[in-house]
């Protein structure tokens, strides 16, 4: 009876805990606003006024737009999970962080993106603009952004299938990426540059990074 009671005990308290990591994960991922699919300019009026733009003022970016340009970058766009960008054999090395100061509703820190749930996941708590900037060769947009979008890549991915090609493929990849962040933060009023000056090791220690490489930062924020 009383190896009984202490397994019951047991159980529960297994069950509590694991409710617990449960609740604690659920709590932890973000879900976004879902991306609109239709702008108010066309693509080709986009594509026409698309700058790079330095000067980015401080002003707080809404989570709609946040999630707009997530999406633009990686999102899903179609059946079996294909996304806004190409990738060479739909095998994704990318993946996107946003590394966060000033967005309305959303604390400040390091969140990476989950393109199949669409929704971020907070990895570092804080501002760290300043700290990139400074892994960035002090860049003034990096700082002054409310928001900077970091793209990595794992090279594995896409080197199990292309082998020797496939550092060619990914740095494509992030190409189209990147365009897409450019003519989507146009659609939406706003500016960013792609800044690819910095130093690997450093970012990567910013960001809390092992197996990926950093490969742009793209400051976003109000004209």
């Amino acid at each position: 009876m009383k190896i009984l009671l202490n397994v019951q005990l047991w159980l529960v308290a297994l069950s509590l805990i694991l409710l617990s990591i449960k609740a604690k994960a659920s709590t932890s991922e973000i879900k976004l606003p879902q991306p609109e699919l239709k702008g108010r300019i066309s693509v080709e009026e986009a594509i026409s006024k698309r700058r790079s733009v330095r000067d980015l003022k401080p002003e707080p970016i809404d989570m709609a737009q946040l999630s707009q340009i997530l999406w633009a970058a990686q999102g899903i766009t179609g059946s079996g999970w294909l996304r806004a960008a190409p990738s060479a054999g739909a095998l994704y090395p990318l993946e996107i962080y946003a590394v966060v100061g000033a967005v309305e509703g959303l604390e400040a820190g390091v969140y990476h993106y989950d393109p199949e749930n669409h929704s971020i996941r907070r990895e570092i708590e804080g501002d760290l603009r300043q700290q990139l900037s400074n892994a960035a060769l002090r860049q003034e947009p990096i700082s002054d952004a409310p928001v900077d979008i970091v793209i990595t890549a794992i090279y594995e991915r896409t080197r199990q299938k292309y082998r020797e090609r496939a550092t060619r493929y990914v740095h494509i990849e992030v190409g189209h990426a990147a365009q897409n962040v450019y003519l989507q933060a146009e659609t939406m009023g706003l500016g960013t540059v792609i800044i690819g000056a910095f130093y690997d090791d450093r970012v990567k220690e910013v960001l809390g990074l092992k197996d990926e490489e950093p490969l742009a930062i793209m400051p976003v924020g109000k004209k």
